[in-house]
């Protein structure tokens, strides 16, 4: 049997030009890492398309889930490479493309911590998974300047590996989280009971089985976790609104 990978700890790194992208991304995927393990975050993809055309008006939400393959002919040919790809909003830095694990969480909330229209950034996410606020600030204020967060959930004993790789690419800012992304479900959700905590807690009962229904049906289609995630949230975004306290709680009267 193949070796199961096993991610501990999550390495990430900001890099100034598109191109550097392309060339770690691939550098990752040559060694072991899956490329539902690896997150990208920017603002100034080279595209002839208005990203802005996939744009609502919501603090947090997409405007429909793409597929990778779309986004690389869109973007760049890295994009093709990775899962769940998408167009988010975030509060204080806009419109960027997000792949991979990282857009999940923006979307829904792992963390809660950018729901509904509270305000809160990109900052407040990464904060929430474990990194220090300075350097999540740095974060931001750089995609805010047109640069590039990659994120990489690798195992415990190859941290060290994985940092030079990142550092040799142009990596700037390296730093690394001593946890991985939280997955809402290890598999088909059967009941909400499978549903993480982090997930479960932001639903109301109405809303985790929206959001398994929707995980499920995505999930059996794509055989893609992060891509039956994202649909799920949107899902949910889609059918619920929030109440005072951050849960999708409220169904939104059908017109």
């Amino acid at each position: 049997m193949p070796e199961v990978y096993k991610a501990e700890r999550t390495i990430s790194s900001v890099f100034k030009e598109q191109k550097q992208i392309d060339d770690v991304i691939r550098r990752l995927l040559d060694r072991g890492v899956p490329r539902d393990h690896i997150s990208v975050m920017g603002r100034n993809f080279q595209s002839e398309t208005r990203i802005a055309g996939f744009i609502s008006k919501k603090d947090v939400i997409l405007g429909g889930l793409r597929t990778g393959a779309v986004f690389g002919s869109l973007f760049g040919s890295f994009l093709s490479l990775l899962t769940g790809v998408g167009v988010l909003f975030i509060p204080f830095v806009g419109p960027i493309v997000a792949a991979g694990p990282i857009g999940a969480v923006l979307l829904g909330a792992a963390s809660g911590a950018i729901a509904g229209s509270a305000g809160a950034g990109l900052v407040s996410v990464l904060t929430t998974l474990g990194m220090p606020e300075e350097k999540a600030a740095i974060y931001q204020t750089r995609l805010q300047a047109g640069e590039f967060l990659v994120m990489a959930e690798v195992p415990s004993d190859r941290t060290g590996e994985f940092q030079l790789l990142l550092e040799s690419g142009g990596g700037e800012e390296i730093h690394t989280i001593e946890k991985t992304f939280a997955r809402p479900c290890l598999g088909q959700c059967n009941s909400p009971q499978d549903l993480s905590p982090e997930v479960r807690a932001h639903l109301s009962d109405e809303a985790q089985h929206t959001f398994i229904e929707r995980y499920n049906t995505v999930l059996n289609e794509k055989n893609d976790e992060f891509t039956a995630e994202q649909a799920a949230w949107e899902s949910v975004h889609q059918q619920y609104d929030e109440d005072e306290n951050g849960v999708w709680s409220k169904a939104k009267l059908k017109a």
